[in-house]
Order: C-alpha cells, then structure tokens, then sequence
C-alpha cells in the first residue's frame, strides 16, 4: 500500500494505464485473429482488407510501446507469409 499522496496517485494511474492497455492489447489480437480466420477460410482478399487494419494496429501498439517493434515486425512478416501461401 501506498505510504504517500504521490504514491497512491501513482498507484491509482498505473492501475488506470494498466487497463487501457490490456483494452489495446485485446483488439490487437482480436484483429490478428480475424485475419488468421480469413486465411483458413481460404479468402485471400478479404485477408488482405483486414491484414490492412492489422497491419496498422501492430505499428500502433509499437509506436506505444505497448509491444516491442520487432514483435510487431515478425508478426505482420508471418500473416504476410501465410496470405502469399494462398495464392
């Protein structure tokens, strides 16, 4: 427990930022999964529209820091891969 103001203030936003991020975090991967859906489907365009907006949501969350670069880099490398591989 927080000893001072400026500690539980600290606490209190911490908690607040914490949500926030795992509210991002989840329409990531909410995003990811809908392409990966489309890609079982067998729905090449329809995986490309919405790697789109994928696409955009990785470089966001590692823009913020919410994941590192390179997670967002691999990850868009791999659906890439398996969008091509349909064709």
């Amino acid at each position: 427990m927080a000893n001072s103001a400026q500690a539980a203030k600290r606490a209190r936003q911490a908690e607040k930022h914490r949500q926030h991020n795992a509210a991002l975090r989840s329409a990531m991967r909410t995003s990811i999964k809908k392409v990966l859906a489309e890609i079982d489907g067998g729905d090449q365009a329809k995986a490309n529209e919405l790697f789109r907006a994928a696409q955009s949501k990785l470089d966001g969350m590692a823009r913020k820091g919410i994941i590192t670069k390179n997670k967002a880099a691999r990850t868009k490398s791999r659906i890439n891969a398996r969008i091509k591989a349909m064709a």
